[in-house]
């Protein structure tokens, strides 16, 4: 009596190949095709050219500080020193408030000045009116020209003395020099200061810039004028380019322009976007979609999708920004549909369908 185990293998063995057999003269060489060759078909990602704003931008950082003087205007900040030496008396500012130019902001011990002015005071008096007594006299010969003389001396020495006390006076009553905020005092009442020695700080905060060193090789792109944006959001202008290469760094200073009310205080350190080009109105592609022909240059291709075929084109680039980057090449138009992802990866005449 035969197995029923022994007939179920040979069928299993025999059904196996005959699905192999199947297989392969659907997938393996000859199928689909008559002349007996695969056509390979690329699965791909398109996208279309399009038209855009491109800028070229130079990228630097820096610190915001006061904006410093020129031949026409004052620097933006100030170092309030004292200009005698003496005793604090009263201190008429707050760290933080603004100040206006010539406002008071400190008061020395004025006691000893102000009697030496009272004591110049009385003495030009006495001068006067010895004066006026020979004056008198020397037409009627009551006096002496050499004792008229004297008197006119005295007199104008006096007058001399009293400016002279007076101006030791003024000097004890420490105003702004400029309009700005108060960042810094560095004295209390009753502290005791020698000459020049540094009170408080004075800036004024709505005259700021951001100083940055840009690269010599992109400086010659960088021009006073040209707007510049600010790390955060605020918007400046390129205010000053140096005339020199800053030895050791072969970096060129640059100064950019802070708005008011930006928000922006002396020492913060950000980054500067300077705009030194624009192209209005330009065909571009994402930058996946240019297969460069060397890294740095400018010259590529792109791959457009003409039917179900790939299609080589080469183009020229110019500006990137945003992921973005201007072409021109023979027959490019806003709207031409093109591979955007792995371009490089899709050989030129290769039939294509469209994924995604």
């Amino acid at each position: 009596m035969i197995n029923r185990r022994t007939l179920v293998v040979p069928i299993v063995i025999v059904a196996a190949a005959l699905a192999a057999l199947l297989l392969f003269k659907l997938t393996g060489p000859g199928a689909g095709e008559e002349g007996g060759e695969t056509e390979a078909n690329m699965a791909v990602h398109v996208g279309k050219i399009t038209r855009a704003t491109l800028h070229r931008t130079v990228t630097a950082y820096g610190v915001v500080e006061p904006e410093p003087g020129d031949a026409g205007r004052p620097p933006a900040d100030s170092e309030v020193a004292s200009p005698v030496a003496g005793i604090v008396a009263h201190i008429a500012c707050v760290e933080g408030r603004k100040v206006a130019k010539g406002d008071v902001l400190f008061r020395l011990d004025s006691r000893v000045a102000e009697v030496l002015v009272e004591k110049a005071r009385q003495a030009l008096v006495f001068a006067e009116r010895n004066f006026e007594r020979q004056k008198k006299l020397l037409p009627v010969e009551g006096t002496s020209r050499k004792a008229y003389q004297e008197a006119e001396q005295q007199l104008n020495a006096a007058r001399t003395d009293l400016a002279a006390a007076e101006t030791d006076l003024a000097l004890l009553i420490i105003q702004a020099p400029l309009a700005g905020t108060v960042v810094k005092i560095n004295t209390e009442p009753g502290e005791a200061v020698e000459l020049n020695t540094v009170l408080a700080v004075i800036v004024d905060l709505d005259r700021l810039v951001v100083s940055v060193n840009v690269p010599s090789a992109e400086a010659a792109q960088v021009e006073t004028g040209q707007t510049s944006e600010l790390e955060g959001g605020p918007v400046g202008k390129v205010i000053y380019v140096a005339s020199r290469i800053v030895e050791g760094t072969g970096t060129v200073p640059v100064r950019v322009s802070v708005p008011a009310g930006s928000g922006l205080r002396p020492g913060h350190f950000l980054g500067v976007r300077i705009v030194s080009g624009i192209h209005r109105d330009v065909l571009a592609v994402p930058e996946a979609a240019v297969i460069f022909d060397t890294v740095a240059g400018e010259a590529g291709r792109i791959v457009l999708v003409e039917g179900d075929t790939a299609v080589f084109r080469p183009v020229r680039t110019g500006y990137r920004e945003g992921g973005l980057v201007e072409v021109e090449g023979e027959g490019l138009k806003d709207g031409t549909v093109i591979v955007t992802v792995d371009a490089y990866a899709v050989p030129d005449g290769t039939k294509i369908h469209v994924i995604g």
